[in-house]
């Protein structure tokens, strides 16, 4: 198991912090989810950082709390309402997330906002080559990924209440300005000559199609997934955090980074034998979610790669920054900032790959 996996995986004691009124909780969950009944018991997910989530066990069902974290926060930051949001809209469509069973907006219940959902219980393969299954399996669970990720880029989001739900249109543009400032504007992370290349490349190379739109996940790796126990079939699609509408090719590439991210940088298969494992290779996957999509091909493709390892280094780069200004300390914090290097040489070689000089 990876060392994220090891840092994000099971439950512990609620942290000090990060405690609330438990009592205060039961009796809002007994007015507001159908069918509760305690004892409850709570315990902290060791994952869910930014927006603390919490396990729910009671003698005949298991809930998840999401809620905002303590103290000060900043305008639109821990916005559980738009999770919840989301989470709401996709069931509707029909789409594999956990039932929400109620969002509040209290403080005085536990402290802060927060909403519940069911707990869903199932396989999360925390490494892409999904070790300890079948070939046949494996090749399973790549083609039930890709096929989720195509149902969610088909989603009437106009239909289902999630037609405000972001700013549609000129997604590239918008993303590449922020995360350039981003990174601009942490002086104490330094500067790179491949992020400075990107910055000047990036905005003049936007495709054509950047007012596309739909409902993008905006974190979509096998590891925010949970399959069903023993079939290759996904329950539930997890944190939605980064959710907003965007560039649904944006979001596909993200996905299919794997093929070309290095698997100790985050969960990928660079240096895997992907045809020894039974996994469909990267033009094959990247057909599959054509097909699905009635697209006859991503013309774009290459610079939307190029765009997201630019993205995954500008999120490192702003860890790099709160690790120098001690805010941000753990192992993992580390780990990003020592292989940041790297990331940030691999975005200008997929910039060159896609047309770059």
């Amino acid at each position: 198991m990876s060392a994220q996996a090891q840092d994000n995986v099971g439950t512990t004691p609620v942290r000090e912090g990060f405690a609330f009124d438990e009592a205060s909780l039961s009796r809002w969950m007994a007015d507001n989810v159908p069918g509760f009944a305690g004892p409850m018991s709570v315990e902290q997910f060791k994952g869910g950082q930014s927006n603390p989530t919490y396990k729910l066990v009671t003698p005949g069902h298991g809930y998840v709390l999401r809620r905002k974290p303590p103290g000060q926060l900043l305008k639109g930051a821990h916005a559980v309402e738009r999770e919840a949001k989301v989470l709401v809209g996709l069931e509707k469509a029909g789409f594999p997330v956990a039932h929400v069973h109620g969002l509040c907006t209290d403080d005085s219940v536990i402290g802060t906002w927060f909403y519940v959902m069911d707990m869903v219980e199932g396989r999360i393969f925390w490494d892409a080559t999904v070790p300890g299954v079948s070939n046949g399996e494996r090749a399973a669970i790549f083609d039930a990924m890709n096929a989720t990720m195509a149902q969610l880029h088909m989603v009437d989001y106009e239909g289902v209440g999630l037609g405000d739900y972001g700013r549609p249109g000129n997604y590239f543009e918008r993303q590449i300005a922020r995360w350039s400032k981003q990174y601009l504007e942490d002086s104490d992370a330094g500067r790179d000559p491949n992020m400075d290349r990107l910055i000047e490349w990036l905005p003049a190379h936007i495709p054509a199609d950047d007012d596309r739109s739909a409902i993008i996940h905006g974190d979509f790796r096998i590891d925010n997934m949970i399959f069903h126990p023993t079939e290759p079939r996904v329950l539930a699609v997890l944190d939605w955090e980064l959710s907003t509408l965007g560039h649904p090719g944006a979001d596909f590439a993200y996905n299919a980074m794997m093929y070309r991210m290095p698997p100790h940088i985050v969960a990928g298969l660079g240096g895997a034998d992907i045809q020894a494992l039974g996994i469909p290779s990267e033009e094959d996957y990247v057909a599959l979610y054509c097909a699905r999509t009635a697209q006859a091909s991503l013309p774009g493709y290459e610079f939307y790669l190029a765009f997201n390892f630019f993205r995954l280094a500008a999120i490192f780069h702003g860890i790099k920054g709160r690790v120098i200004r001690g805010t941000a300390s753990s192992s993992q914090a580390r780990e990003r900032v020592r292989v940041l290097p790297e990331l940030m040489d691999l975005a200008w070689r997929q910039a060159v790959r896609a047309g770059a000089s």
